[in-house]
């Protein structure tokens, strides 16, 4: 049996060879410093392993005053690269690609450095109060996104994906429950995306392949956005070249969300058609069936796990039986499955073991 999930996709002149993808999930195993250590080749070089046909790492911060929280990775300095490329082998060495998620905490930031915000709003009455960022903070932030994707593009990744969601700053100039300025980029929904179009701009200028950008299609509180704010929003990415939206939700503001297999679905169906751009469908999505039919019903272009492949780094494999569908694997592990095909040819163990021991 064929599954449209386990057919290969081509985004911007990259193949994937599923479109299956491991979502974003902070790890807080850094070092201090934002440095990579064997614990993240090894997690993400399995799920690549596992069968997925894209690795997104998580939230890199492009500043030091940006990581979601303690242990966080980091894309703010060059020394970085070395170890994002030892993760980005690790992916490439298992058939998936690779792709890096770039953003900033904003006033939800996670170390004990001073925050900064669109405006001087604490994200809980019991937030410390970020700085209302000026012009010259904006301008840094921009370029910071800008060199982020460049050592990217030089730690040898796949996609590029600006974090644009879950109340992080992009998010917090999107959303007027966040954003109160009386200047350029505050007010209209053209005035508070400006920043994101600066954002794309200069990540456009280093970076020619696959583009993504996460969105929260809604805030879940009166006065904050909906997903028809980003049929606007999402209008000017596209027109910007941003490739696939990843449509998740929330994060802005302390909400009680009410969640079920599917839930945020319905926005990237939304974004899907009237916009006609690729979108990701995230959201408790659990079996390899859910995961078809929102492929099948033309409700989003690929399907990305979270927790899910948390729990089961073979989750691909596992969809692929839900399935019926047969999937080659590597030849150390066929004996343990009839119904395996042996066409993967064996890892020489010296390669195995380069992996993590660079």
């Amino acid at each position: 049996m064929s599954a449209l999930l386990f057919e290969p996709i081509t985004i911007n002149g990259v193949e994937f060879r599923n479109r299956i993808a491991m979502s974003p999930m902070c790890m807080h195993s850094a070092s201090d410093d934002g440095k990579i250590n064997d614990f993240h080749v090894i997690h993400y070089g399995a799920r690549a392993l596992g069968g997925a046909g894209l690795i997104m790492l998580e939230t890199a911060s492009v500043l030091p005053n940006g990581p979601i929280g303690p242990g966080d990775i980091g894309i703010w300095d060059d020394s970085h690269i070395e170890g994002l490329s030892r993760v980005t082998d690790a992916i490439h060495r298992f058939g998936a690609k690779a792709g890096a998620q770039i953003g900033h905490a904003g006033r939800q930031l996670g170390i004990d450095l001073p925050s900064i915000a669109p405006s001087a709003i604490p994200f809980t009455p019991e937030s410390r109060v970020p700085q209302a960022m000026s012009i010259e903070q904006i301008n840094e932030v921009v370029e910071a996104f800008r060199q982020g994707a460049r050592r990217a593009r030089e730690a040898g990744f796949d996609v590029i994906e600006i974090h644009g969601a879950h109340g992080y700053l992009l998010n917090q100039f999107l959303s007027p429950l966040a954003n109160k300025r009386t200047d350029e980029y505050g007010g209209s929904h053209e005035n508070r995306y400006r920043i994101v179009r600066e954002v794309i701009d200069v990540v456009r200028s280093e970076w020619k392949g696959p583009l993504f950008l996460r969105i929260s299609s809604t805030d879940y509180v009166e006065g904050g956005n909906r997903p028809e704010d980003f049929l606007i929003y999402g209008n000017w990415m596209k027109e910007q070249g941003i490739d696939l939206i990843d449509c998740s939700s929330g994060g802005i503001a302390m909400v009680q969300v009410n969640t079920y297999p599917n839930y945020q679905v319905p926005a990237a169906e939304l974004l899907r058609r009237e916009l006609d751009i690729k979108t990701g469908a995230v959201g408790l999505i659990e079996t390899g069936r859910q995961a078809e039919e929102i492929l099948q019903n033309g409700r989003a272009d690929i399907i990305l796990v979270g927790r899910d492949m948390l729990k089961d780094p073979f989750w691909a494999r596992t969809a692929a039986d839900d399935l019926n569908v047969v999937l080659p694997v590597p030849a150390q592990y066929t004996r343990y499955g009839s119904g395996w095909q042996r066409s993967q040819p064996r890892l020489p163990a010296a390669d195995l073991a380069s992996t993590v021991e660079q």
